[in-house]
């Protein structure tokens, strides 16, 4: 029996060596796979116009954007429309971020505010983003204080929703098992809490964050004459299709860019998780 065993388990450790070696070498865990599909797309795009298949005067082929994007850049005029829309983003994502933060960790913590404060704040989430911007522009008029308010707002309800949840959900017996260590409380939120809510946490700042640069665009449609945003309007006025897309192009990549920053940030304070989709 003791034999059987002995071979069941070589076998299975040969099978589980086996998987990992596939793994390691599958072109579909490659880090550069993601850019296969967009690329493949892009591809496909311009020899579609190319042929002839499809128009290219409302949906201009990838060569035609990349020239707008060089133009932009060569005029200087990109990285000023870049950082302008980036320093906005930073700014209302750190309004809307600290403030979501406070209000979920409040809420999660202390039931007695979560029913003072929960359902007036769900009931804000439910209004429409463009609501706003006449009531900010009365208020702020239509220059940063007002654009950097928009996407604030744009960027708290995720947090604060995502806070809230992640708080909430922390497993009582966990917290009960560090009670029966006596832990202080100190100790306690730096152990148990703050280990528990940290992943829902860093989700919910991505979500806060994909939301910042959706509200940037309503934002800068409030008069702006820079930005990405401004790109956009500009380009619709003036019937330049290309200049549209590139922005849109711009706007892919720099919000891709930004969320990539939140992960890495994040990653050193998540090697503990030993999750499904994981590193293998």
């Amino acid at each position: 029996m003791a034999l059987l065993d002995t071979v069941l388990l070589k076998r299975q450790a040969e099978i589980d060596r086996k998987e990992n070696r596939r793994r390691r070498f599958s072109l579909l865990d490659h880090p550069l796979i993601g850019i296969v599909f967009p690329i493949a797309v892009i591809l496909g795009w311009e020899l579609l116009v190319r042929a002839g298949i499809v128009g290219g005067r409302l949906m201009p082929p990838p060569s035609r954007i990349l020239a707008a994007v060089q133009e932009l850049a060569i005029s200087g005029d990109l990285l000023t429309h870049i950082w302008v829309t980036l320093k906005r983003v930073l700014f209302g994502f750190v309004l809307g971020a600290v403030t979501g933060t406070v209000l979920g960790a409040l809420t999660g913590f202390l039931p007695r505010a979560a029913r003072i404060f929960d359902p007036t704040l769900q009931a804000l989430r439910a209004i429409p983003s463009i609501a706003w911007v006449p009531l900010f522009i009365l208020w702020f008029g239509i220059f940063e204080a007002s654009k950097i308010a928009l996407i604030g707002v744009g960027v708290f309800f995720p947090v604060y929703l995502g806070v809230y949840g992640a708080v909430v959900g922390v497993d009582r017996r966990i917290v009960e098992v560090g009670r029966i260590y006596r832990l202080s409380g100190f100790e306690l939120v730096r152990r148990i809490l703050l280990p528990s809510i940290l992943p829902g946490y860093v989700l919910a700042l991505r979500s806060g964050l994909g939301l910042g640069w959706m509200f940037v665009v309503a934002a800068e449609f409030m008069g702006a004459s820079e930005g990405l945003g401004y790109l956009l309007v500009d380009g619709q006025q003036l019937g330049k299709p290309d200049q549209i897309l590139a922005a849109i192009l711009i706007f892919a990549i720099v919000g891709k860019a930004t969320d990539t920053i939140v992960i890495l940030l994040s990653t050193p304070f998540l090697r503990w998780q030993d999750t499904h989709g994981g590193p293998h």
